[in-house]
């Protein structure tokens, strides 16, 4: 099921503050074919977890460029006054 692969939390439950919080993303760490990023309590700043995203792999980068190029752009037109 890709409907929820870019999937983000906006609340979590925060043991510290014992409800659940907005959180925020904070960048660790940058690989080559990946970005792992710790989710915070908003309030008090705890670590609730980690996400991991994926880059796209190189064949579906190759395709996504390929469509985009070949897509016609619309012409423009001077207008005569």
């Amino acid at each position: 099921m890709n409907q929820f692969e870019k999937f983000s939390a906006s609340e979590l439950y925060c043991p510290k503050c014992r409800c659940s919080q907005p959180v925020y993303e904070r960048l660790l760490l940058v690989l080559p074919n990946a970005e792992i990023y710790d989710i915070r309590c908003q309030q008090c700043a705890t670590s609730l977890g980690q996400r991991e995203a994926r880059a796209p792999s190189l064949a579906t980068q190759m395709t996504l460029n390929k469509a985009a190029a070949t897509q016609k752009t619309p012409s423009r037109r001077r207008l005569r006054a």
